[in-house]
């Protein structure tokens, strides 16, 4: 059991792993090597860098940082978390408990537009199998992804639909679904429906008949988790206070997928004050 649980390793995220450290909490730091920091060439407005540094550098020098100050780096996917007392992070198959998480792994990005989908959210399209799922039992349901998370959230729905299908759009998929869940690589068009999902539309004009498409793109990134929680948005991106509290205990946002501008000294900021809060809370739980 960790006291803090950071998910992202980017600036937001070392940042939050270090200054929760040093606050004495035994923190993990998990994720993926694929921050949008990894994609920046020279960086020229930093503080302390007379001369640019480069995103893969910089990214490199903050993960070694948070490791030095103790924070445990565990790689891999995050498919999933829960709450039960402690949040529960589900990293590829390993089960990480804390009692605090902060939410790091940056801005949601830009899914694949399918024309119908924003139209039919939360009439038929959803973003949680764990969240929704329950109201589609016994029914044909699709999961539109084509990697890990996709599978997880298939494996979600599997017991509770009378059917589940992973849709790539056109793209490989890249994991091993097994026999009762179909993978189906075809070409989208649209989802259909009047006022609810009726199905997708394939490019070759064929039909599959639906209730419900659940969104799956990608890795799924901080909004994706924090709307699993229950957390509060603003717009696409997770509300918290000045404290970088969201709307559940124990659960803090910084960084990209916080509003402002997306800069890696607002990152750290707010990594900063997301890892001294979580520290803070945890010690709070233990002497109420």
């Amino acid at each position: 059991m960790y006291d803090v649980i950071v998910i992202g390793l980017g600036p937001a995220g070392c940042s939050a792993a270090i200054y929760a450290s040093r606050a004495g909490s035994q923190t993990a730091l998990v994720g993926q090597k694929n921050s949008a920091l990894l994609r920046a060439g020279q960086i020229e407005n930093y503080y302390g860098f007379a001369e640019p540094i480069d995103g893969p550098t910089l990214f490199a020098q903050g993960l070694a940082q948070a490791k030095a100050v103790g924070a445990v780096y565990c790689p891999g996917e995050v498919l999933d978390i829960g709450y039960d007392g402690a949040f529960t992070v589900n990293l590829s198959g390993q089960m990480l408990q804390g009692k605090s998480l902060v939410l790091a792994v940056g801005a949601q990005r830009a899914k694949t537009p399918l024309p119908g989908l924003t139209e039919r959210e939360g009439r038929g399209v959803s973003y949680c199998a764990v969240c929704d799922g329950f109201f589609f039992r016994g029914k044909d349901v699709a999961v539109l992804g084509n990697g890990s998370y996709a599978l997880h959230e298939a494996q979600v729905l599997q017991p509770l639909a009378h059917s589940v299908t992973i849709c790539t759009n056109g793209r490989p998929f890249l994991d091993q679904a097994p026999s009762d869940i179909q993978v189906d690589e075809s070409l989208l068009r649209m989802v259909e429906g009047e006022n609810e999902v009726a199905g997708l539309r394939r490019a070759d004009g064929s039909f599959l008949p639906l209730s419900g498409v659940f969104v799956a793109e990608g890795i799924a990134g901080s909004t994706d988790l924090a709307r699993k929680m229950g957390a509060a948005l603003q717009g696409n991106q997770i509300q918290v206070n000045e404290r970088m509290e969201t709307t559940v205990p124990g659960l803090y946002a910084c960084g990209d997928c916080t509003p402002g501008i997306a800069q890696v000294a607002k990152a750290v900021q707010e990594g900063m004050i997301a890892g001294m809060q979580s520290a803070s809370f945890v010690r709070q739980q233990a002497n109420p």
